[in-house]
């Protein structure tokens, strides 16, 4: 018995997101990466939503030595039912700045330059201001990230900073 099937393929989806150079791919409450090996799924805000507060994360604090995976995670805790109506209005605020300002809207902005351009327009805001806040935590505190800027995680237990090496940072 052969079986027909309808739509995209998993293989067709992410085809097309490599071909296109997409930052994300999005589907029915999901988005993977094109260029990794990451995917997460979202069940209250929508996967577009999910894209704007992944790239608005990367350009309030942007490291391009960090993988967007970090950044996915540092998101992910927006995606909830108590939050649903701050992401929506506040998604739809930054689409307005950024058409305000000539573009489609904040995600198609190309340039760094000009989406932080869009992002001071609403910087006063509760949305940005609430997220800036929680991706300091959200980012900064996961502990697969602290190699690659050179923090060691704590030192009471090894014996405090003075026996730990304090001065070891090769990059200053």
């Amino acid at each position: 018995m052969k079986v027909e099937r309808t739509g995209l393929t998993r293989r067709a989806l992410l085809g097309r997101a490599v071909a296109a150079g997409a930052m994300a791919v999005t589907g029915a409450g999901f988005i993977a990466a094109p260029d990794a090996a990451w995917a997460m799924e979202v069940s209250v805000i929508s996967p577009a939503q999910m894209v704007s507060l992944m790239q608005m994360a990367r350009d309030i604090y942007p490291h391009d030595q960090v993988p967007d995976r970090f950044y996915a995670v540092a998101v992910k805790g927006y995606d909830a039912a108590d939050k649903k109506a701050l992401i929506e209005a506040g998604i739809a605020e930054l689409d307005a700045a950024a058409k305000a300002q000539g573009h489609a809207d904040y995600v198609s902005i190309g340039w760094e330059e000009d989406r932080v351009k869009v992002l001071q327009a609403v910087e006063k805001s509760v949305f940005f201001q609430t997220i800036r806040a929680g991706l300091v935590t959200g980012l900064y505190n996961q502990k697969d990230i602290w190699p690659i800027f050179g923090y060691e995680g704590e030192s009471f237990s090894q014996g405090g900073y003075i026996d730990h090496g304090f001065d070891d940072i090769d990059w200053l």
